[in-house]
């Protein structure tokens, strides 16, 4: 049976009374019709309810600012599918283009709810790739930017990445539960086994997803250890030059404490007081340059 697909954006109750089937549930009504919040993830889910069923799908767009979460409200019977699209603080309305091939086929709802399931899947996809470019330039900036600057970024994106598998653990979830047969309405006339193997290969995208955020988490690992690396590095080339000048300070030292201690008296003769040690100075301060360099210390 020809899908009925009817789309809104922002609804008000009565549209959304209006478009859902009578028999929907007044608290289904309700998370349809409350608005984006804008310090609040949405959590994706995929319910039954005897005649119908309710999912509530996330796409996440990467924008300059982050990560913009376009939230989609589901109703679905075998004969009627109804969209409700919020639309996020600062973007658009997640964009149902992928929808209009099924339903000018005349696909079935089933069909037309996998097309829509697996659109959000591959703006996961893009999402890791914006999520790759972050890592690579952050990687590349460990030498220019201050240690603080680069913990700050780097707490910033492990956190980033704990909502975004979040939200693509639990919209996999929900997948999982089409393809278990969990998930239908009375009579088994919304999945059947040729829409359930189209879920199965946006199953496979969602897994891919999952992985490829834990590959993402080891890359932060990573990146990381480098800068640890560099800190602990630059460390060691300050005790270095530190070590350097203390032992280039430490015979003149010597040498004009011993002619101080032994020789007071005979400070008046400066051709053999002051000549010897300013002698013995610049003689051992040369060598000292000439070992340090040939030994690569500076």
């Amino acid at each position: 049976m020809a899908a009925r697909w009817i789309d809104l954006a922002d609804p008000s109750r009565e549209e959304v009374l209006g478009a859902v089937p009578p028999q929907v549930d007044p608290v289904v009504v309700d998370a349809l019709v409350a608005p984006a919040v804008v310090d609040r993830e949405p959590r994706p889910l995929v319910e039954a309810h005897g005649s119908y069923v309710f999912a509530v799908l996330v796409s996440m767009e990467p924008t300059p600012e982050g990560v913009r979460h376009q939230e989609i409200g589901v109703v679905a019977t075998p004969e009627l599918i109804v969209t409700v699209r919020k639309t996020p603080a600062g973007g658009p309305a997640f964009d149902p283009g992928a929808l209009y091939p099924a339903v000018d086929a005349g696909e079935p709802v089933g069909i037309v709810f996998q097309h829509l399931v697996d659109d959000v899947a591959d703006s996961y996809l893009g999402l890791l790739d914006a999520i790759y470019a972050e890592i690579d330039r952050l990687e590349d900036a460990i030498d220019t930017l201050r240690p603080s600057q680069v913990r700050l970024r780097l707490a910033e994106l492990r956190h980033e990445l704990l909502h975004r598998r979040r939200t693509v653990s639990a919209t996999r979830a929900g997948v999982r539960r089409i393809l278990d047969g969990r998930v239908e309405v009375n009579g088994g006339a919304l999945f059947p086994a040729r829409v359930e193997r189209l879920f199965a290969d946006t199953y496979d995208t969602l897994v891919r997803v999952t992985e490829e955020l834990d590959v993402a988490r080891d890359l932060l690992a990573s990146v990381r250890d480098h800068m640890q690396a560099k800190v602990a590095e630059n460390q060691n080339e300050v005790g270095k030059k530190l070590t350097v000048i203390a032992s280039l300070v430490l015979v003149p030292s010597l040498v004009v404490g011993f002619f101080g201690q032994n020789f007071e008296g005979e400070f008046q003769r400066p051709w053999w007081t002051l000549g010897v040690s300013t002698g013995i100075i610049l003689a051992s301060t040369a060598v000292q340059l000439a070992l340090f360099r040939w030994r690569r210390w500076i």
